[in-house]
């Protein structure tokens, strides 16, 4: 009989590959099967990388018949964002004008992936720049939700969630600057760690060091079918790397901490969805079941303002350069964006850049303290369930309410806060969800509660 890859969890598979049991190369070619079954009907996966892959898989088998040690991810396929540097490769963003911008070189996170012999079996779609909570774009076409093609499947790491939600991929790897792990986890019913900023290395040789906003609040990041994949290729990607200056040797596993959550439905007012409340009420019981303290705190530090720094340094940095290459590019999406924040970024100035830096420290500060009380915060991915495909394109009012919704996906990254979205189910081809949030560096308390939930809300299924 012979074993389907999806049946097992990386850690599983990769323990059968190093046995032998398993063969990669019959993992990557099972794979790249599935790929050529449901990419078309997804269009998650744009760039193939499958020749690369059945050559590298064939050669960890020789290694291994040969006894040679191997790595922890062995024979996993996993999935790279387009954006990312990958040698050989287009690193483009989903954009036409960076379809010449070639990789040399593998970016950190993903030497770190291949040294520890997970397989790279195509690259994913992502909206023009990343800029988007919808992974359409002019030049690879739109990702579709696997679960429901009138919805958005998120973004920017769309193909990232639809690749795994359709078995294309144990681990996709994503990027999160504001919500982009976590909400296509959310839209396409799957799991999304966002990591604390220094765990995974990023640095692209082919562009260069980014902007303030983006070197304070982007980071690199797995999505998953199950959490403790989400665990290993956090173990995969992470360590310390000196092409990127923020990355730091942290160990992936912290103290002991005390099993409490903060259950918080509105965070900064929002008026969260009836069934992502009743997920989160339906989550508050699983963790009292499993031993774990909730409780509704009365007041809860600062979140609102936190987008208003988030915008300020990332979409107002630099905003006229910005908006030129949308403009060039021809994206109506990130046009749209840019254009609704144009007022606010005209306004900024280099008193204001220092007032966003001092506030912050005082937010993120607050945030350390509750979280010292509560190691874990529950609250929703966002206001809504899954958007409507390109609802951002239906005028200014619309830019305004998406994100008021994602206000929870906004806030966290400018407050250099870890976060995990984890898939509550799928009602009538919606999914829906929840949001842990933790403190810096405690990835491995996130991981443990989310492996709780994932046990009470049931694992993923495979959509086929």
């Amino acid at each position: 009989m012979t074993t389907d890859p999806n049946d097992l969890s990386a850690r599983e598979l990769a323990a059968r590959v190093r046995s032998g049991a398993l063969s990669a190369s019959s993992v990557i070619r099972d794979t790249l099967d599935r790929v050529a079954k449901m990419n078309p009907q997804v269009n998650a996966i744009i760039q193939d990388c499958g020749a690369d892959a059945m050559a590298e898989a064939e050669a960890l088998d020789a290694r291994i018949a040969k006894g040679e040690a191997v790595g922890a991810l062995a024979g996993v396929p996993v999935t790279i964002k387009v954006l990312s540097d990958q040698a050989g490769y287009a690193s483009t963003n989903s954009c036409r004008i960076f379809k010449d911008v070639m990789a040399t070189e593998d970016a950190p996170f993903l030497r770190h992936l291949r040294e520890k012999d997970a397989i790279v079996i195509g690259r994913t779609n992502t909206p023009a720049f990343s800029y988007r909570w919808f992974s359409t774009n002019n030049f690879y076409g739109d990702t579709k939700n696997p679960h429901n093609d009138t919805l958005t499947a998120g973004g920017s790491s769309g193909g990232a969630g639809a690749a795994v939600a359709t078995g294309m991929g144990h681990i996709g790897h994503g990027t999160d600057i504001a919500g982009s792990i976590r909400y296509p986890a959310y839209a396409c019913g799957v799991q999304g760690l966002r990591p604390t900023l220094g765990r995974v290395p990023m640095f692209n040789a082919s562009s260069g060091d980014r902007g303030v906003g983006p070197q304070l609040m982007a980071v690199s990041g797995p999505l998953a079918r199950r959490v403790d994949d989400l665990r290993l290729g956090l173990e995969g990607m992470a360590g310390y790397a000196p092409e990127d200056v923020w990355s730091a040797p942290v160990p992936l596993v912290g103290p002991t901490y005390r099993r409490r959550v903060a259950l918080v439905k509105r965070p900064g007012g929002i008026d969260t969805d009836p069934r992502i409340l009743e997920d989160l009420d339906r989550a508050a019981a699983i963790f009292r079941a499993a031993g774990w303290q909730v409780d509704e705190p009365g007041e809860v530090p600062e979140i609102r303002e936190a987008v208003e720094l988030q915008i300020d340094l990332w979409l107002s940095d630099d905003h006229a350069t910005k908006l030129r290459m949308a403009h060039e590019e021809g994206d109506p999406g990130a046009i749209a964006l840019l254009e609704h924040h144009a007022p606010r970024a005209e306004a900024i100035d280099a008193k204001r850049f220092g007032e966003v830096f001092q506030r912050r420290a005082t937010l993120a500060r607050h945030w350390r303290h509750f979280l010292q009380d509560y190691p874990v915060v529950l609250m929703p991915v966002s206001a809504e369930l899954p958007f409507k495909q390109d609802a951002d394109l239906e005028g200014d009012d619309a830019v305004a309410r998406l994100w008021e919704a994602q206000l929870p996906q906004i806030a966290f990254p400018a407050l250099g806060l870890p976060g995990i979205a984890v898939a509550s189910g799928v009602l009538d081809h919606v999914p829906s969800g929840v949001h842990l949030i933790g403190a810096p560096w405690r990835e491995d308390v996130l991981c443990d509660a989310g492996e709780v939930l994932e046990r009470g809300f049931g694992f993923p299924g495979l959509v086929s």
